[in-house]
């Protein structure tokens, strides 16, 4: 998949993965960018706790950006 994220099914996860990218290539360190993205899930949660968010925005940065894999992530339920 590498830097495409059009075939991420949820879109709170494209989002997410979107965002770092681009902020990481903008300049944003590493946990600026995971902190904005964590609010940024939140945005599209809000039921979520920060706790969860964390866990879910780590889990997709490292699936999709990390480790460049393409198959499919835990995660929420949303589509």
């Amino acid at each position: 998949m590498g830097n495409d994220t059009s075939l991420i099914a949820r879109r709170c996860e494209r989002a997410v993965v979107t965002a770092y990218r681009d902020l990481r290539q903008l300049g944003t360190d590493d946990m600026g960018a995971f902190q904005a993205c964590t609010t940024l899930y939140r945005i599209h949660h809000p039921e979520a706790s920060e706790a969860e968010a964390r866990r879910l925005v780590a889990e997709w940065i490292d699936h999709h950006v990390v480790r460049a894999d393409a198959g499919p992530t835990p995660g929420c339920a949303c589509n």
